[in-house]
């Protein structure tokens, strides 16, 4: 390593390099972000400007808002500013920075997402026992392990990644600094940064998503078998598919990428897929959740 030189910035390829579509993309990427920074912050002001909503299923429906603006805030502004000027270079710290941010954003969501399965489980399944269950303790204690488990994942990668050693070319094929593309072009062993991603970030992707499966196979099951009112069964259909909604939106894309490890390889779907969990979904949460929940449409 003594004769090659260090990579101190990166190039960021995006999502063409095509000039005519630079405009248009900035447009509409410009507009899903903004949709997504009103959407959630809206979602936010209500449950916390109106007491009705003081309740678990919205508390973690705030943590869900916020993270999503977190999220996409991590990639769309560097993205939006690749548009204007035409090329997106970053530097090396700032490249580890994005890294973190994303999967810290991304791990806690994951997380996040099933610990609101199992708040509608014990919602739906023990309703007697669930004030008791779900205190505004447990809740915070709940909220806070899914921030400090997305934390300690991505400063476990973020520390792996920054072991590694940059010494050639320097252009990531991908619109911000992932994981994936930036090993490729690392001179030493990644190995066992692919190591960890393949295990690691898969076991928290496969484990929450099984654990939603399981909830919601046991609540459905109990929702046909001891609930006979139909009002009652429609109104705790309504919260399970609005969740359930935004679960398929989230963990198809993020399955895709990280298990097994074979399907992530293309550059091209590796973006899509990306995008959808990146960009899609946060816009999309707010309308899945206010479109059939009465009780946010009334706040």
């Amino acid at each position: 390593m003594d004769n090659q030189t260090e990579v101190r910035k990166f190039i960021l390829l995006g999502l063409t390099s095509l000039q005519g579509l630079q405009k248009f993309l900035f447009m509409l990427f410009l507009l899903l972000y903004l949709s997504t920074l009103l959407g959630n912050m809206a979602i936010m002001i209500v449950v916390i400007c109106e007491p009705r909503l003081h309740t678990p299923m919205y508390f973690f429906l705030c943590n869900l808002s916020c993270l999503d603006i977190f999220f996409s805030t991590v990639t769309m502004p560097k993205m939006l500013a690749g548009f204007l000027s035409g090329h997106q270079d970053i530097s090396y710290t700032g490249c580890l920075s994005q890294l973190h941010f994303s999967y810290f954003a991304g791990t806690s969501e994951a997380l996040l997402l099933a610990v609101m399965a199992y708040d509608r489980f014990m919602a739906i399944c023990y309703p007697l026992r669930y004030t008791l269950i779900m205190s505004p303790r447990a809740c915070l204690q709940l909220a806070a392990g899914t921030w400090t488990t997305g934390f300690l994942h991505a400063l476990m990668h973020t520390v792996m990644t920054s072991r590694l050693h940059f010494c050639g070319p320097n252009h990531i094929q991908h619109y911000f600094c992932d994981i994936k593309p930036m090993v490729r072009l690392a001179c030493s062993s990644s190995q066992l940064n692919l190591t960890l991603l393949n295990i690691i970030t898969g076991s928290l992707a496969i484990g929450p998503f099984v654990f939603i499966l399981f909830s919601y196979l046991y609540i459905f099951s109990f929702l046909r078998l001891k609930v006979q009112s139909k009002e009652g069964r429609r109104k705790a259909f309504s919260t399970c598919i609005s969740h359930l909604t935004v679960v398929a939106l989230f963990y198809v894309p993020v399955i895709f990428n990280y298990v097994p490890p074979s399907l992530g390889n293309s550059p091209r779907w590796t973006m899509i897929a990306t995008l959808m969990y990146n960009v899609v979904t946060p816009v999309l949460n707010p309308l899945i959740y206010t479109l059939r929940n009465v009780e946010v449409k009334r706040a």
